[in-house]
């Protein structure tokens, strides 16, 4: 491309006079924008300080930092407003119930007595189920329950437990049912099916027969997370004769009343 090509009018002329000829110090003047020897009073109108570009660059860089000052504002309180208290992220608050006194109070427990205890356990992850039963065994032995009132339905896995469960519920030969699983989260959604249907499912035997049935399932991330809550067995038990137990005082309160 000649330099009569690239330059209209005016610049043309200046850059060259003689057809084909350019004067490179004319180019220079035309391409180069007009700067003094002091840098200060240099004038480019692409660099200046009302380019809307730069300003939405700016106003960016400042937005970074607003996620920040936003949840500082929001989780400042109100002037005379009491500071609200942080969320715990993990673990449990240990405490007994105040209850004043004067107070009727109906509490269960763990107590084995006479009562036949129904264990519906899930044989997939069978490691780990092995062990949640080895200690339901132990505290079952430690609340004077003898071996001749446990009755262990065995089930394919945890989403079969709500049934088991049901099914040990309505033959009201048990007064409690303990339901016994792991479910491991793996790389698809079928841990949160599984974990979720058998959680409700084992509520909805509760609910519908009567019978007292406690949650000993382990839904957890890792193998070294179950393994570390194999005491969860024994949890569930003293859970599932307590309420049995509470049951028991609610029917024969009920009946001097």
């Amino acid at each position: 491309m000649s330099a009569s090509e690239y330059w209209p009018g005016e610049q043309r002329q200046a850059a060259g006079a003689g057809e084909g000829s350019v004067d490179e110090t004319a180019v220079e003047d035309v391409v180069r924008p007009a700067v003094s020897e002091d840098t200060e009073d240099f004038d480019d109108p692409e660099l200046d300080d009302d380019d809307p570009e730069l300003d939405d660059d700016e106003d960016a860089e400042e937005d970074d930092d607003a996620p920040e000052d936003a949840a500082s504002a929001e989780a400042a309180p109100e002037p005379g407003e009491p500071a609200q208290p942080k969320l715990r992220l993990a673990g449990h608050a240990p405490g007994d119930l105040d209850i004043p006194d004067g107070i009727a109070i109906l509490e269960g427990a763990p107590l084995g007595s006479r009562r036949g205890v129904g264990i519906v356990a899930a044989r997939f992850n069978g490691e780990v189920t092995n062990r949640l039963l080895e200690s339901a065994f132990a505290e079952l032995e430690r609340a004077g329950v003898g071996r001749e009132l446990i009755t262990v339905m065995p089930v394919p896995g945890a989403f079969e437990l709500p049934l088991g469960a049901m099914a040990l519920a309505k033959t009201r030969r048990y007064a409690c049912i303990v339901a016994l699983g792991c479910v491991i989260r793996g790389e698809t959604a079928h841990f949160d099916y599984v974990a979720g249907e058998a959680a409700s499912g084992l509520q909805l035997a509760a609910l519908e027969t009567g019978v007292p049935v406690a949650f000993g399932v382990l839904t957890v991330d890792t193998l070294e997370q179950a393994e570390a809550r194999a005491d969860k067995g024994a949890e569930a038990v003293r859970t599932a004769l307590e309420m049995a137990d509470l049951f028991a005082q609610l029917r024969a309160s009920a009946k001097t009343a």
